[in-house]
């Protein structure tokens, strides 16, 4: 079969063109190959037999002989009424081509099977839709092949399927369990890390006491001083050891941070006129009783210094100055004010 676009010869019953890949389903013109159709009749078996004639006159010219038309080519058979040649065997058919896939028909069709190029959307021979077919199933989260029941198969055809025994699921029993206990043990702490919370979210506030006193305090100098939010009047003590309190009340609070100023004044030339705490230590009270100590060294410089003080249910705090700057005979110790920030309840 000889492609109408290239011109190449495939083998008889090629649907398509080995080399361009055109459709080849149609029907040509049969041709008989030379020598297989019926031996043509020689002159000797189509000449009529001769006709006897009477006896004539002698003519004065004899009468030409009969020409003999030349046999046919080829061995006769002995006995046989007419001079027909023997055939001879049949010629040789050429060798069919071999037949090679074309790169490009990479898709089948799956109605007739008919290979066709991968950019085709229909069949070159039936015309169906090459649909590539239905896509894969996307695979499920983790979480939902956990919950997830197997399939169950189902038995071949004439066979009684087995009788599995069911295995109790405990892994959704026991994640509800573990869940209650936590909630069960966790209660009691919930208040405090709710408190926790709205302290990283919220700004802490100013706590002032409800009330205050001092173990020793100079004339004109009293506890009161340190806690009026004036940094320009101080409470005073003659020397180190001297104690200065400072009450919440119940339940208490919380507190986050502290807030000192030591010396005379937040102004520097009045600053170094009387000694200075150099170190502190900071007892707090909870309301169950428990003491928490801290020792804080303070800077010998004016203005405020902040310290991270974290404590719950505070309702007593108690400073005590260990160490001071600038002592000398004449001079009393100085502490100009004492904030505290957190929350309250």
């Amino acid at each position: 079969m000889t492609c109408p676009t290239c011109g190449l010869r495939n083998a008889p019953g090629t649907p398509f063109c080995a080399s361009c890949g055109a459709f080849l389903d149609w029907e040509g013109e049969e041709t008989e190959p030379a020598g297989t159709g019926p031996a043509p009749a020689t002159a000797d078996a189509a000449a009529p037999p001769p006709v006897p004639v009477p006896p004539a006159e002698p003519d004065p010219a004899p009468a030409p002989a009969p020409v003999e038309a030349p046999a046919a080519a080829g061995p006769r058979r002995p006995g046989a009424e007419t001079d027909a040649p023997v055939p001879g065997p049949p010629p040789e058919t050429p060798a069919p081509e071999p037949v090679v896939s074309s790169p490009a028909a990479t898709l089948r069709c799956g109605a007739c099977g008919t290979g066709n190029e991968a950019d085709r959307t229909l069949c070159v021979r039936c015309a169906r839709p090459l649909a590539p077919g239905p896509r894969p199933e996307a695979r499920p989260p983790w979480w939902r092949r956990l919950l997830r029941r197997r399939g169950r198969q189902a038995p071949l055809a004439g066979t009684r399927p087995r009788r599995s025994r069911r295995r109790p699921r405990i892994l959704m029993p026991l994640v509800l369990v573990l869940l209650a206990g936590g909630i069960w043990f966790g209660l009691p702490h919930a208040g405090r890390l709710l408190g926790l919370a709205r302290e990283e979210t919220s700004p802490p506030e100013s706590l002032p006491p409800s009330a205050v006193r001092a173990s020793r305090a100079l004339k004109g100098h009293p506890a009161g001083a340190a806690f009026d939010g004036f940094s320009n009047r101080y409470w005073a003590a003659p020397a180190t050891g001297a104690t200065l309190e400072a009450e919440f009340g119940a339940p208490g609070v919380r507190v986050t941070k502290l807030v000192v100023f030591a010396g005379t004044s937040a102004k520097k030339d009045e600053f170094l006129t009387q000694a200075r705490p150099a170190r502190i230590l900071v007892e707090v009270v909870a309301a169950n009783g428990d003491t928490d100590t801290r020792r804080l060294t303070l800077k010998d410089q004016p203005g405020q210094q902040t310290f991270t003080l974290r404590a719950s249910r505070v309702t007593h705090v108690r400073i005590t100055p260990e160490t001071a700057y600038g002592t000398a005979r004449g001079r009393h110790l100085a502490l100009a004010e004492v904030e505290f920030f957190g929350h309250r309840g």
